[in-house]
């Protein structure tokens, strides 16, 4: 995927023949955020996150070429900070962690928007089905790590939204209880392998 993290940054990087190939970038699991809201009743959104996951991407700085795009959740480290609702959220009526205890987000291909912001569509395999998913991605650094690991670093958000009904989540849809559109949040600082 050419320029989908921009070509401003790009430009100056490629002076340093180091970076003018591909490298594997692994999400640093110490600063990386993945949670969701949804619709409760029409009055608010419930925020939740999911504390366990891996997942990387390669990513050519000269070319800005994207591939391999994968990231894999373990759907019973949700939290949305109640105790009783996770275990619901874990239980057949949405998640069924115990039948489907992962679900992936695989890239297949992306379409930069501006030099800094661009999509990645890929693949989203929930509850044993798999469906179209288009992130909308920002990158918002790329610099070596001013202190601890002190490797290449890039700074990602991304934002999709997931129709869980197309999964076969349909507790509560009907009557509203609970939103059927459910935002998907990424923040990550996604670090280079060496």
């Amino acid at each position: 995927m050419r320029n989908v993290f921009g070509s401003a940054f790009a430009i100056g990087l490629m002076a340093t023949p180091a970076l003018a190939e591909s490298h594997r970038y692994e999400l640093d699991p110490e600063h990386t955020t993945i949670a969701f809201m949804v619709d409760h009743l029409g009055y608010a959104d419930t925020l939740g996150l999911f504390l366990e996951f891996e997942g990387g991407f390669t990513y050519d700085m000269e070319s800005q070429e994207l591939s391999d795009v994968s990231i894999t959740v373990q759907t019973a480290s949700v939290n949305s900070f109640n105790a009783a609702r996770d275990n619901h959220v874990r239980n057949k009526d949405f998640l069924n962690v115990e039948t489907f205890p992962v679900m992936t987000f695989t890239a297949t291909g992306g379409t930069p928007t501006s030099d800094t912001t661009g999509t990645v569509e890929g693949n989203l395999t929930l509850l044993g089905q798999t469906h179209p998913l288009t992130l909308e991605v920002t990158l918002n650094k790329a610099a070596n790590y001013p202190f601890g690991h002190g490797r290449f670093t890039l700074g990602i958000s991304a934002r999709g939204t997931v129709i869980r009904s197309r999964y076969g989540m349909t507790y509560a849809v009907d009557n509203g209880f609970v939103g059927d559109e459910v935002q998907l949040i990424l923040e990550t600082e996604a670090m280079r392998v060496e």
